[in-house]
């Protein structure tokens, strides 16, 4: 039996308008105690292109920080599950994260963003309609399948959504 996974708490606001859902955090992003903690994974890079804002030369927090003061805010589809290594086809056993529990705290949520395929899958069937929905290429390196660019042309659907508050 693998290891039992358990994702983080969520980085939100009652000024979050786009709630970004991965799946569940890999090895390296556990390890760092980091959403998106593994270098090679384009997420930060990509919330630069929508935001048009550098991200990545930040400190973690000032990412966090950063990504609340546009109404941005991050959690997982997945709570916890089963799973070795990173990759989401490995997961087994997962147990969902409450995710119409949060939606209700988030007053100004204007759209769900599902980072990948599973987070899609799970979250679509969780979420239900109740909110606007957006499925975004993964920005895992496991998922090559399109370049950088690519995604960026994807993931900068999100900017409508998101919005400036001064700190």
């Amino acid at each position: 039996m693998a290891a039992v996974k358990r994702g983080f708490p969520p980085i939100v606001d009652a000024d979050t308008r786009v709630l970004i859902l991965g799946s569940l955090p890999g090895e390296a992003s556990l390890a760092a105690r980091q959403y998106y903690g593994n270098t090679r994974n384009a997420f930060w890079r990509l919330m630069e292109q929508v935001l048009d804002t550098p991200l990545v030369a930040l400190a973690y927090e000032d990412r966090l920080a950063a990504l609340k003061a546009r109404g941005v805010g991050l959690w997982d589809v997945i709570a916890q599950a089963e799973r070795p290594g990173s990759l989401d086809a490995a997961i087994r056993a997962p147990a969902a994260n409450d995710l119409l529990a949060l939606i209700q705290t988030l007053p100004a949520l204007r759209l769900v963003a599902f980072n990948g395929g599973t987070a899609a899958k799970l979250g679509g069937r969780l979420i239900g309609g109740r909110v606007p929905t957006l499925a975004l290429p993964s920005s895992s390196p496991a998922h090559a399948a399109r370049s950088f660019e690519q995604k960026a042309q994807v993931w900068r659907q999100l900017a409508p959504f998101v919005s400036f508050r001064p700190q």
